[in-house]
Parts: structure tokens; sequence; C-alpha cells
């Protein structure tokens, strides 16, 4: 199975930039060079903070771009998204009014997590209604790989102020976890590049396709940063699941001949 991962989109309303920069003329750059290059792929998943202000036009907008963009795809939402102007916009609210929903591939179970605590808060929440609804999606597993996406990571990254507003319970979701088998965690919310495992589960996270956060504080002068937007296209097997991470505004033939380095490299 192959799915593409993007993230924190954070449109915003028709005409207006966000800290100097087009979210939407990001998003279709992104879209067109998913589309050209990875139609073979299975699904596209993004991970919350679709807009900025969670405001009705520019999921409108989002949901018509989608309808022309070959690859199924599935939302999530973040902090920066209002869960009842999507739903007003996309629908699909589980039976507790929550915008999470679950899908099987190739005998993988996909789990699509609402993580949203709701402002003034940027921190996640995933309370009882939330916790019983992901026990039965894992309980209906029945024991198959899982693989969660979520807009908060459950756990510190290593990010003063990130680990600041990470998931509010994160233990008692790991709780959750324990017993079944969750082979990957995708998430959004840090706006980098992250990868590694949490109590034996692997997890990996992308940029943000506006601005980033600085890895050190203080390292530029404002709080965000201008560093390149990327998606992941996501190989997933029996064995193994492979993340490639690709900085598609900023890929440039290199200095070169077109025909050097062509040979057989083995």
């Amino acid at each position: 199975m192959k799915l593409i991962h993007l993230t924190d989109l954070h449109l915003m309303p028709p005409g207006e930039t966000l800290w100097g920069l087009d979210p939407f003329a990001r998003f279709d750059a992104a879209l067109t060079d998913i589309a050209a290059h990875h139609a073979d792929a299975d699904l596209c998943v993004i991970t919350g903070d679709l807009t900025e202000k969670g405001d009705v036009a520019a999921y409108e907008m989002l949901k018509e771009r989608l309808a022309r963009f070959p690859l199924e795809t599935h939302l999530l939402l973040g902090n920066h998204d209002d869960r009842a102007h999507y739903l007003k916009v996309f629908g699909g609210a589980d039976a507790n009014g929550h915008a999470q929903h679950a899908i099987t591939r190739e005998d993988c179970h996909l789990l699509f997590l609402d993580t949203l605590k709701g402002p003034p808060s940027s921190a996640g929440l995933y309370d009882a209604p939330r916790h019983n609804w992901l026990k039965s999606r894992l309980a209906a597993a029945g024991g198959a790989p899982v693989y969660l996406f979520m807009h908060h990571p459950p756990f510190d990254i290593g990010h003063a102020l990130m680990d600041l507003i990470k998931l509010d319970d994160a233990e008692e979701f790991a709780a959750l976890l324990k017993g079944h088998d969750i082979r990957h965690i995708f998430f959004g919310h840090a706006h980098r590049m992250i990868s590694g495992s949490w109590n034996g589960i692997s997890f990996s996270a992308l940029p943000s396709l506006n601005h980033q956060l600085p890895l050190v504080g203080g390292s530029v002068e404002t709080v965000y940063s201008d560093e390149p937007p990327m998606y992941a296209s996501v190989t997933i097997s029996p064995e193994m699941t492979v993340v490639h991470s690709d900085a598609f505004l900023h890929r440039r033939p290199a200095n070169m001949q077109k025909d050097a380095e062509r040979g057989n490299w083995f």
C-alpha cells in the first residue's frame, strides 16, 4: 500500500496570506506535484490544521480542490480548525460528533483520530467518548496491523514549545494502545520533519506546507521560520513502513550535465 501524507496546510480565507506566504498556492503546488509523480498512491491523508482560522470559505475551497484531485483523501482536524465549520462542509461526524473515522486497506486498519481540544488551548485532547471509539476500533482490528493518524503527538518530541501543547492525556492514550499491533503513528502539529520510536511504535511527522517552527528557539528572530515545505510518500508492507519526505518546492536540477552519472552503479 502506498499513501501520501500532508499536514498543517493553514489555509486562509480567499486572497489572504499568512506570515508573508500563500497557503493555497503552496497547497496547489503540492497537489500538482503529487498528481504528477504519485498517481499510483492508494490514498492521501492530511493530518490537521487544514485552515488557519477555521472559516467555512477555506473549507469550501479545500473541498473544491480535493474534488479535482485524483487521490482518495482523508482529512483530520488540528487545533487551528473549527469542528462545526468543518463538519458543515465535509460531514462525517461519529456518533459523538467528532470528526474521526476508520478504513481497512490490504488487511490493515487505518484510524483517523480527532484530537481537537478547542480554543483557547492549542493542545490536543482525547477524552472518554473518543477513547471509547478508539477502543472499539482496536477491538475490531482483531490483532491485525493498525496505523494511526492524528494531529497532536501523544508524547514529548524534544521541542520546548511543542511539548507544552501535545496531547493532554498522553499517558491514558498510551494505555489504550497496549496489546494491539500498532505499526506506525503519523502526526502533524510540530511543523518539523521528525521520526523515531515511542513505546516500540515507530512514528513520523512533517513540516507544514506553509511555515515552520525552528528546531532551536532563537535561531531566527521570529517564532516561525521559512523552511522548505514537504509531503511524504509512504509505502506500507507486512514487513516494514518506509517514509520518504520530499521538499517538492526546492527540487532543482543539480549543476551537472544531463547525461552524467547515467551508468551502471552496481
